[in-house]
């Protein structure tokens, strides 16, 4: 090679790098890593959380800017057991934000996050009650979030594997999706898909077209369709109706409503169910429902009692496992029939002794 040209080479190979090298300079101070991991922090410490990550947050410029995150964890403040544990986590940015725009996130994408329930229920049990007569906090979900390879356990207890997670901005007036893939401990499929259009007024959250579709491998697939009204806990309202396709035993009819809470009655669900055979007609409390639904596994303080609510059910046949019931009915609440009184016990016979 001539000696010119190795020079115009060498010249050109050292333009490149210097290029390569102020462009990464350049790119570290417009996006100011510093600023959306402080702007995380603080969000995560405003709800009682801590935020760590395992090395600073590092810039990219392609295939858009974008912030890639290592070693994430989610801890409650104070705790021991960490609720999200990530590998990977990618912040994806606008361009305005590159040329100084506003701090602004467009996608949230997790790789691998392992979400522990035990450390989640921790600490939403240690949140404080919210002053009453304060204004409730809407839902939010500002950015697009992406989960990838996710894991739900409970201790060391696997729950859900290859969770993976999808979902759109939660923005008033526009349509709202949400998708949701998992397998179960025993590998069973599952699969969520929601769509719905928000309308935030105040302090109150309507969600209108509702199409909810949830499938359990080729087993079952449930169907609803309807609308639903939130405005503090048990103030809320819904109407769901559709069906539910169960491959060994038919199509159901199904019908959800949610009454809010009075002065006199809890916020109540009426659930009712008509099936090839089957049955079902409840009024259950869900606030109840769930709290004894904590305690069963509350260990030394969990007592075997009925769940709360009233109505019947009339199955012909039930299967979990190992164990067939059949000719099942079940009927609870204020109507049910008192039971008989036992026989009264006959008396001795006359002793043929004084």
């Amino acid at each position: 090679m001539p000696r010119r040209l190795r020079l115009i080479l060498l010249v050109l190979s050292g333009l490149v790098l210097t290029v390569v090298f102020v462009a990464v300079i350049a790119l570290d101070v417009l996006l100011q890593p510093d600023r959306f991991t402080a702007m995380l922090q603080s969000q995560a410490r405003a709800a009682g959380l801590e935020l760590n990550l395992a090395n600073p947050a590092t810039p990219t410029l392609f295939p858009r800017p974008a912030l890639d995150l290592r070693g994430i964890t989610l801890s409650a403040q104070d705790a021991n057991m960490p609720i999200l544990l990530a590998a990977r986590g990618r912040l994806a940015l606008p361009w305005r934000t590159l040329f100084g725009g506003p701090t602004a996130i467009t996608q949230l994408q997790i790789d691998a996050p392992r979400v522990d329930l035990d450390a989640l229920e921790a600490w939403l049990t240690a949140l404080p009650a919210r002053p009453e007569g304060a204004s409730p906090n809407i839902p939010r979900i500002d950015t697009g979030v992406s989960i990838s390879r996710g894991s739900v356990v409970r201790g060391n207890q696997l729950l859900l594997d290859n969770v993976a997670l999808e979902t759109g901005n939660l923005v008033s007036g526009q349509t709202f999706p949400l998708r949701m893939s998992a397998t179960t401990a025993s590998g069973t499929p599952l699969l969520l898909v929601l769509s719905t259009t928000p309308r935030i007024q105040g302090n109150s959250l309507q969600l209108d077209n509702i199409a909810l579709h949830l499938s359990q491998g080729s087993a079952l697939a449930l169907h609803l369709y309807g609308s639903a009204h939130w405005h503090v806990e048990a103030d809320a309202t819904a109407n769901l109706s559709g069906t539910l396709d169960q491959a060994s035993a038919g199509q159901y009819v199904v019908s959800l409503a949610l009454t809010p809470a009075d002065q006199n009655n809890p916020l109540l669900l009426a659930l009712k169910l008509d099936g090839p055979n089957n049955h079902a007609d409840l009024h259950l409390p869900p606030l109840a429902l769930a709290h004894w639904w904590g305690q069963l596994g509350n260990g030394r303080e969990a007592q075997l009692t009925l769940p709360p609510g009233s109505g019947h059910v009339e199955a012909a046949k039930i299967e979990s496992g190992d164990i067939s019931i059949e000719g099942f009915t079940l009927q609870a609440g204020d109507n049910v029939p008192a039971a008989s009184s036992a026989a009264a016990p006959p008396k001795p016979a006359a002793s043929k002794y004084p």
